[in-house]
């Protein structure tokens, strides 16, 4: 869908027991870079100011999205690890990702993140391949050589 044509929409109430995701920006597109338009989540203790973590959720189907970045991005806070929040947090966003027209979400991990591949396997997401990393990413230059591609349907 072209960049002009994306409407962000109303994510609703995002409530899973003591995980609560609140809406923190809306990112627009930035073609030039490559950049899909995109929701970024706080992952927040229900009832409280406390984050816990954050989820992204970019909408669109870029070879750099499919392949390298996926469509969701996660990361839970050390001291809140071990309670399937990123897994959790992921279902919450899946409707809205379907809201978008999506038909699959692509998750990707680094192949040593233990912890990422077992929320990968939480959602039922199938592991399609590993791919390397091309050398001209801003992923390469932070050390990332491989990419670890799950795939969910909706």
């Amino acid at each position: 869908m072209p960049e002009q044509d994306f409407t962000f929409l109303d994510p609703g109430e995002l409530i899973d027991g003591d995980l609560q995701l609140v809406l923190r920006q809306k990112l627009p597109a930035l073609p030039d870079k490559g950049f899909v338009p995109a929701y970024s989540f706080a992952m927040v203790l229900t009832g409280t100011a406390t984050t816990m973590g954050q989820i992204s959720l970019r909408i669109g189907e870029t070879d750099h999205i499919v392949l390298y970045a996926g469509h969701i991005g996660y990361g839970v806070d050390e001291k809140y690890r071990g309670r399937r929040y990123a897994a959790r947090a992921c279902r919450l966003i899946l409707p809205l990702a379907a809201r978008h027209g999506l038909k699959a979400v692509w998750i990707t991990v680094n192949p040593d993140n233990a912890a990422s591949r077992r929320t990968c396997e939480i959602l039922g997401a199938q592991l399609v391949n590993t791919v390397d990393v091309p050398p001209e990413t801003e992923m390469y230059a932070r050390g990332d050589r491989q990419k670890c591609r799950y795939r969910i349907d909706l």
